[in-house]
């Protein structure tokens, strides 16, 4: 399936309008470059949501954006070096350009939690339109796909 990366960005935040996680949403909007399938990538991102496991850590967005630099770049040797350098210069890189568009890599940071409520439940809050009103998830969904599509474009255009 051939899609625009405007599409891929839309994709993603519908994912996380329909119920999706956040790190779900942006996996599943870009796996199929990577040959997986959409249900693939929403499995193996399921456990990242509310900042792993509802412990309010780092952004599922942020996660996300880390799976899909180690899918498109990571290095499949153990003993190769320079490979996992490059691998984490671009997940610094990209996650620098999030936090500094959306203020942190945490998630209970960029929801404004603190002490017992940034350790909540592990049972998913209901969404209900109130929630998505009151949640900035679906922004920082949007802005990591986008910055998603940022790299990929900037890596297509050095690599002609």
């Amino acid at each position: 399936m051939h899609q625009s990366l405007q599409q891929r960005i839309d994709r993603a935040v519908d994912l996380f309008m329909s119920g999706y996680g956040c790190c779900q949403s942006v996996v599943a909007a870009y796996a199929d470059m990577y040959g997986f399938t959409e249900e693939q990538a929403l499995r193996v991102a399921a456990g990242f949501g509310g900042g792993v496991g509802r412990l309010r850590m780092m952004c599922g967005a942020v996660s996300a954006l880390v799976i899909l630099v180690g899918m498109d770049c990571g290095q499949t040797e153990g003993s190769d070096r320079a490979g996992k350098a490059a691998c984490y210069k671009v997940v610094r890189e990209l996650l620098e350009l999030f936090e500094r568009e959306n203020g942190s890599l945490i998630c209970a940071e960029i929801l404004g939690l603190k002490g017992e409520k940034a350790r909540c439940s592990y049972v998913p809050s209901e969404r209900t339109q109130e929630y998505y009103k009151t949640r900035p998830c679906a922004a920082k969904v949007e802005s990591a796909a986008r910055i998603f599509a940022g790299y990929l474009s900037q890596k297509q255009s050095s690599n002609p």
